[in-house]
């Protein structure tokens, strides 16, 4: 198990993407601490990850809390443990809904929620679990595809997640003496949604002519490039930006 030994951060860990990197770091041994703003949901995946006889520390947290981040830094620390790996994942898109209308529409406090959780919110798990790492751990920030794409209608989110870029490359920079990695995952149209409706489904499927490898992309499709930059697999790589979309951004 290529993580065995190791405390993994996973922000946002209720659905989708992020209940997937939190399940597969727990089968590849690491003790996983977890939370997300739907907390009977991350009370599920608690479930699932303890049902498979791995460990976990989990809660209600939003990210947006600093105060909240930091009060479980504390607990983690008070366990007598370090942190190996964050996973950035935290954001606004389907578990809190984005308008998808032309940049002059969009509601300015709708766009400040975004900024919020997007990035101020990573900058803030930064924050809290950053002084618990170990010298040689390693931070993946969540991106999105769209960001090279310039995916219209939803400006703000894909602002937001072209700020991780930015954020992910200064902070290489910082902690790299250290020897703590930061690199950002830019995953693609996902089918990551609980119960997706025909225009999602039908959204998920239109991303399929755009790709070169045609099908749908899963959330499994990505959590094998998040265990390696997590891993000593990817001991030497370091702000780097990875888009895993099967094909659709070609850099």
């Amino acid at each position: 198990m290529r993580l065995e030994g190791r405390t993994v951060v996973v922000t946002g860990a209720a659905h989708g993407l992020g209940r997937a990197y939190a399940r597969r770091c727990a089968a590849e041994g690491a003790r996983v601490v977890a939370f997300d703003i739907d907390g009977p949901a991350m009370e599920r995946v608690r479930g699932e990850i303890e049902a498979e006889g791995a460990s976990i520390l989990a809660r209600q947290l939003d990210v947006r809390d600093l105060a909240g981040l930091r009060a479980l830094a504390d607990e983690v620390r008070g366990r007598g443990e370090a942190i190996h790996g964050l996973v950035n994942n935290a954001g606004i898109l389907s578990t809190i809904p984005v308008s998808r209308v032309p940049f002059d529409d969009i509601p300015e406090e709708e766009w400040d929620a975004v900024f919020d959780t997007n990035i101020k919110g990573m900058w803030y798990s930064c924050r809290a679990f950053v002084p618990l790492m170990a010298d040689g751990g390693s931070i993946v920030n969540v991106s999105s595809s769209t960001v090279l794409i310039g995916s219209p209608t939803r400006v703000h989110y894909v602002a937001s997640k072209a700020a991780v870029i930015g954020f992910t490359r200064v902070l290489a920079r910082e902690l790299g003496a250290r020897g703590i990695r930061v690199n950002t995952l830019m995953p693609g149209s996902t089918l990551s949604e609980d119960h997706p409706d025909a225009a999602t489904l039908k959204m998920r499927e239109d991303a399929i002519l755009r790709r070169a490898l045609k099908r749908v992309e899963l959330p499994e499709d990505l959590v094998g490039t998040v265990v390696f930059l997590l891993s000593d697999d990817s001991a030497f790589i370091t702000s780097q930006t990875i888009a895993v979309d099967g094909g659709v951004v070609l850099t």
